[in-house]
């Protein structure tokens, strides 16, 4: 019986190196000062721009490279081998944001907006979470009015990634409360055309994921024109449920590079070290945790990259309640995310004090890891997902 292959292809491997070479080149001489004063290298997306993966899985029409989510999870992961925190800005402006509009746009707010984003002209963000609706994205309170052809929308948004340094900007709002979830609508506003006309936003401070512009936005009668929803009127749910698998599966990326690059610093760490006369790495204690952080790698990448392309595989890729795809998305991100925060925490051990200063690299991707617990739907409302995609009647895939 021949092997399973999980060989990545020619092409993809060119993908991965020169995402790589062009992270430990352009971005790592720039991180630990970038990472303490907590602040994006500017030119960052016209820079993956030049990579061409602002638009890794866009039609060419639109400027893109019509790839699959598996080179998009693979560019993550090369980017966050030296940064997580700005492979997630990545991540958040290409996926969350422009790849779910491309998903449910028209043509013709398409063709106005995905060239731009390809380009690096325009950085999107996304607005689900708000102070009182985290897990519970459905209780979401923020409000939007139909007054002539405008919407007045008032409330707010909070933990919103690139909101601080945004142009385009996706986000859901209660257009008929009294109908619940079957109530609220997306949209998408510029944001050059609302800043100062009742949109705010506030940079807030966080200890880890730093580089990574995170907001507090707020909304006071702000206008949106009626045509800038997105899917419909009251279609909001669809839209929203749409991207979640994709966003959790290519995330992955951010943690797994991250993982990576805590196992071979301490690695080359635990053999430079000497202490008792020889290197660390010949303590079985020591050992055993490089081992462990190997495993969890390797495990976490299969999770990761077997999700990816079994998205890819399927024709519809929305997921959501009663798919395969809700629960496998689901599980990758839950596995890559505990084992990140695991492989951070011994990295920094194996480390020793330098783990706990600033100038080692093990110091921030620890710090970053504890978000992939939180960010796109916590670790226990993973878990309920998985658990109510295994209690199908259905289920019968072992997928």
């Amino acid at each position: 019986m021949a092997g399973l292959c999980f060989e990545f292809s020619e092409e993809q491997r060119m993908l991965e190196d020169s995402v790589v070479r062009w992270a430990y080149d352009w971005l790592e001489p720039q991180m630990e000062h970038m990472y303490e004063i907590d602040e994006m290298p500017a030119d960052l997306f016209k820079q993956t721009a030049g990579l061409g993966i602002n638009g890794i899985v866009f039609e060419e029409k639109y400027g893109g490279t019509a790839m699959g989510y598996v080179e998009t999870t693979l560019a993550y992961e090369s980017i966050a081998r030296v940064s997580n925190a700005l492979s997630m800005t990545v991540g958040a402006s290409q996926t969350l944001c422009f790849d779910n509009f491309r998903r449910n746009a028209t043509e013709e707010q398409k063709m106005e907006v995905l060239p731009k984003s390809v380009s690096g002209e325009w950085i999107g963000c996304l607005g689900i979470t708000e102070p009182n609706a985290g897990s519970d994205a459905m209780s979401l309170a923020t409000r939007a009015e139909k007054k002539g052809d405008k919407y007045i929308v008032n409330g707010s948004k909070i933990f919103i990634t690139n909101a601080p340094v945004a142009d385009f900007f996706t986000f859901y709002a209660k257009t008929e409360p009294e109908k619940g979830p079957h109530g609220i609508s997306a949209f998408f506003v510029k944001l050059d055309e609302v800043k100062g006309k009742g949109f705010t936003c506030e940079k807030i401070k966080k200890w880890g994921m730093r580089t990574s512009p995170t907001g507090l936005l707020t909304f006071e009668d702000m206008e949106v024109p009626e045509d800038q929803l997105i899917g419909g009127l009251n279609k909001g749910v669809a839209v929203l449920t749409s991207g979640l698998c994709t966003e959790r599966i290519t995330l992955c990326g951010c943690t797994l590079g991250s993982q990576r690059r805590c196992l071979e610093d301490s690695l080359r760490y635990a053999k430079e070290r000497v202490q008792f006369k020889k290197p660390i790495a010949s303590f079985q204690l020591i050992q055993g945790k490089l081992a462990d952080m190997y495993c969890d790698y390797k495990a976490s990448r299969w999770m990761a990259y077997s999700a990816a392309s079994y998205c890819d595989s399927l024709e519809n890729k929305t997921g959501g309640k009663g798919t395969d795809l809700d629960r496998v998305s689901a599980a990758a991100l839950l596995y890559c995310g505990e084992k990140g925060t695991k492989i951070g925490l011994d990295a920094v051990q194996i480390h020793g004090g330098y783990g706990y200063c600033q100038e080692y690299a093990v110091t921030r991707h620890f710090l970053d890891q504890k978000l992939w617990e939180i960010g796109a739907g916590t670790s226990e409302v993973r878990r309920i997902i998985i658990a109510r995609e295994l209690m199908r009647d259905d289920f019968a895939s072992g997928r």
